[in-house]
């Protein structure tokens, strides 16, 4: 089913204690985008990038079915770009550099064709691009779903909760889910949230898996175990691409449906973090995800 994502197009500079990454592809809809590509084709993309941007990253994008009608090129101008180093843990990260360049002025535009998608994965943006992008929409989605930071919270908390109201599926990580609900149990968090409007919300855990909620049905997905992570940059955006992009493809929006997304996700963002970028979904078989979502279920299917 057609499936519009939007989101960043960017370059990062990383910087983990396995290496560094100079101006590296980056930006939720770049991992968004090309997660998704592995379970639908008809993905249309909406962004900005500068005229820096290289052409061969685009035309990879469209080899993998992502239509750019949606992405704005500015000439003259650059892309946004982050900088960011990593602790030894992982986990946590300081921003080194932040400069919005296209970024700060952009007005997203949907080409008609978009207009009418069933899906709609809106990345993590401010909230008044992301109610833009809604608006525009010729009906409503069958599925919204919305990716935010806590950024967004600290500066934007009106807005945001107004494009919140409108959505399906709210995905942020734990501490984001205690912040925008004001409790610390997730179990309360989360009911708090729905109050707000999604009906099912999507609490991220980094190494420690995922909680997806719906009411009072709850599922957790583990994290896969893995030797070493080499990159975390663009882990959350992968998972978040890989789970619109299974729904898209099974066009079954359920609670049950929801569950294998959340796995089918999780296995993708578990690749990526095993090289800097998106070099590894770039070198990624089909048959290499299907072999590791069987692990994923291998990890948590026991007896009684």
């Amino acid at each position: 089913m057609s499936l519009v994502t939007v989101g960043t197009v960017a370059f990062d500079t990383i910087e983990t204690p396995y290496g560094k990454a100079e101006r590296v592809v980056g930006g939720a809809c770049t991992y968004i985008s090309l997660a998704a590509s592995y379970f639908t084709k008809d993905i249309n993309l909406v962004s900005v990038v500068g005229d820096d941007f290289p052409e061969e990253e685009l035309k990879y994008m469209r080899k993998r079915g992502v239509n750019l009608d949606g992405l704005q090129i500015k000439q003259g101008e650059k892309s946004f770009f982050w900088a960011g180093r990593y602790h030894d843990n992982m986990n946590k990260r300081d921003t080194l550099d932040t400069q919005l360049n296209v970024l700060a002025d952009f007005n997203p535009i949907l080409p008609e064709s978009y207009k009418t998608a069933k899906y709609l994965m809106l990345g993590n943006l401010t909230p008044e691009i992301q109610m833009k992008v809604i608006k525009q929409m010729k009906k409503r989605p069958k599925l919204i779903v919305l990716d935010t930071m806590n950024f967004w919270m600290d500066i934007a908390m009106p807005a945001l909760k107004k494009v919140i109201k409108k959505v399906d599926v709210l995905t942020i990580n734990d501490e984001e889910a205690r912040q925008l609900s004001g409790e610390y149990s997730l179990v309360k968090a989360a009911k708090v949230i729905h109050k707000m409007g999604p009906k099912y919300l999507v609490i991220k855990k980094g190494e420690h898996g995922a909680l997806l909620f719906e009411g009072e049905n709850k599922f957790y997905a583990p994290a896969l175990p893995l030797a070493q992570v080499f990159d975390p940059t663009g882990a959350g955006d992968t998972f978040a691409g890989g789970f619109i992009g299974y729904l898209a493809h099974t066009d079954k929006v359920n609670f049950a449906n929801l569950k294998r997304a959340i796995i089918y996700g999780s296995a993708l963002a578990s690749f990526c973090v095993e090289e800097f970028s998106i070099n590894r979904l770039k070198g990624l078989k089909k048959s290499e995800v299907n072999a590791r979502v069987k692990q994923f279920v291998k990890l948590t299917k026991f007896d009684i």
